[in-house]
């Protein structure tokens, strides 16, 4: 019994050594829903679809027809990336889109 224990135990280093180093050490990827999304980063909903057309957003992943979510990595870098830029003091924020729609609308009925 005891020579079986100690085969079943060298099987399972010598898979152990066959797999990548790194497969252990990776974080598991998390998807946020937009409840989770909007109170991190504590922006409208379409602000947060203006930005992602402009590229300035993480983009959202379709699961279903009905169901969208992000990449939680994706979204804490960007956050890193909002404070590097204010302690840097290369923030700049970006007019709304919105804004833009209004003035040219209001250009054009003159």
């Amino acid at each position: 019994m005891a020579d079986f224990k100690d085969r079943s135990l060298e099987n399972a280093y010598a898979y152990a050594a066959l797999l990548p180093h790194n497969v252990a050490k990776q974080p598991a990827r998390r998807f946020i829903r937009r409840a989770e999304l909007r109170r991190m980063v504590a922006l409208a909903d379409t602000t947060i679809y203006e930005m992602e057309k402009r590229g300035e957003f993480p983009r959202r992943i379709a699961l279903l027809p009905r169901i969208v979510v992000w990449d939680l990595t994706e979204v804490e870098a960007w956050m890193d990336k909002c404070l590097s830029n204010r302690s840097s003091g290369s923030f700049e924020p970006t007019k709304p889109a919105v804004l833009a729609k209004r003035k040219a609308r209001s250009s054009s009925r003159k």
